[in-house]
């Protein structure tokens, strides 16, 4: 039953990625290609990919989007290949999908205001960046230079500017729950990915200092209980370690699992909340 229930699914992806409106296809057509009811077949999607077809097709028009303008296609291009109907309606979503305007993504950046800082702490040198809305990005690495080059990688064409005395602040707050990962933090975050990824990350916050979730207690706590590899991707593509603790998401055999940023730096971290 789960295998038919799958490729139920896997069909329904398919139908939901060729279409070019910007809706998704219907719910009750896609139940009933796949000969569930509604409700059963809702129910299944979000079990196997961890979001609704509506979240789906959001997040898969999102990737046209971004993959068109990588490829140095016109906005205008992007917006009617990604099925959008119109250009109010696409630049409404478009800082959703990609944290800047189309035309700065487009250019690698151009013109974003993308502050930096790099500090030691107590698992090595880490970078931690932001934009006007809230930080970005919260990186380990083993030198100073290659934590600046991939952040210049990201956003080639980016406005990177020096740290100035508010943003100085920050720093010292992430350095802070580096150092002390018991510490309470407030720091405004400006961080994109899926509803389903929203959900994980949100579930990853609310884990207090010192304890950890299995992956399958988070897909759970998330509301797609079969997702549990698709939990272990969102941790992955969390880029701001230690404020979205993905540190504390574990196996269920109480194995670490993997780690971004490296398993021996995910193992520091929880022994020094455990103290």
């Amino acid at each position: 039953m789960e295998e038919r229930h799958t490729e139920a699914v896997r069909i329904a992806c398919r139908a939901i990625e060729s279409t070019a409106a910007e809706a998704a296809p219907d719910l009750a057509e896609l139940a009933a290609t796949a000969g569930l009811s509604r409700f059963h077949f809702l129910r299944v999607f979000r079990k196997v990919t961890g979001v609704t077809p509506r979240q789906y097709a959001e997040k898969h028009r999102a990737e046209r989007v971004r993959a068109e303008l990588r490829a140095g296609g016109s906005v205008t291009r992007a917006l009617y290949g990604a099925g959008f109907n119109s250009g109010s309606r696409f630049y409404e979503k478009a800082p959703q999908m990609l944290g800047m305007t189309p035309g700065q993504f487009r250019a690698g950046g151009a013109g974003v205001p993308i502050r930096y800082a790099v500090a030691n702490s107590a698992l090595g040198p880490a970078i931690v960046a932001a934009t006007d809305r809230g930080i970005c990005s919260v990186r380990f690495g083993d030198s100073e230079s290659a934590l600046i080059e991939e952040l210049r990688s990201d956003f080639p064409r980016a406005e990177i500017m020096p740290t100035d005395s508010a943003f100085d602040e920050w720093v010292r707050g992430v350095v802070a729950c580096i150092d002390d990962p018991k510490a309470a933090h407030d720091l405004p975050l400006d961080i994109r990915g899926t509803a389903f990824q929203q959900r994980v990350w949100q579930a990853l916050r609310e884990i207090p200092a010192g304890a950890t979730r299995t992956y399958a207690e988070l897909a759970a706590q998330a509301g797609s209980p079969k997702a549990v590899r698709a939990v272990g991707s969102a941790c992955g593509a969390n880029g701001v370690a230690v404020l979205v603790p993905c540190h504390r998401a574990v196996r269920a055999d109480g194995g670490l699992g993997g780690y971004r940023w490296g398993v021996e730096r995910k193992r520091r971290l929880l022994d020094r909340e455990a103290d």
